[in-house]
């Protein structure tokens, strides 16, 4: 019974260092100009801004986003069905 009260802690552990992480890499952002167009990516992948010849597209913005999203959870359940994900990562806590 203690064992599954400290692999709780471990799993609570682990997702307080990934929100952690995850604000740090919010507020890593580039911002890359060429023929016109201009993006600001933050650290987790995301446009933060898209200007076309001066131009805000925020309609871009949401689209790109929006499909990103959606190939990130495709991409981890196809690792969830492959034996990899969060439980392969810990080395099977919780079993």
């Amino acid at each position: 019974m203690f064992n599954k009260f400290q692999q709780a802690k471990q799993l609570w552990d682990l997702r307080n260092q990934a929100q952690q992480l995850q604000k740090q890499l919010e507020q890593v952002e580039h911002t890359e100009e060429k023929n016109g167009i201009l993006v600001k990516v933050d650290g987790t992948q995301k446009i933060k801004y898209l200007e076309i010849n001066g131009e805000e597209r925020n309609d871009l913005v949401i689209v790109i986003n929006n499909a990103m999203k959606e190939v990130q959870k495709k991409s981890a359940k196809k690792m969830m069905e492959a034996g990899g994900g969060l439980s392969g990562l810990l080395g099977g806590i919780g079993k």
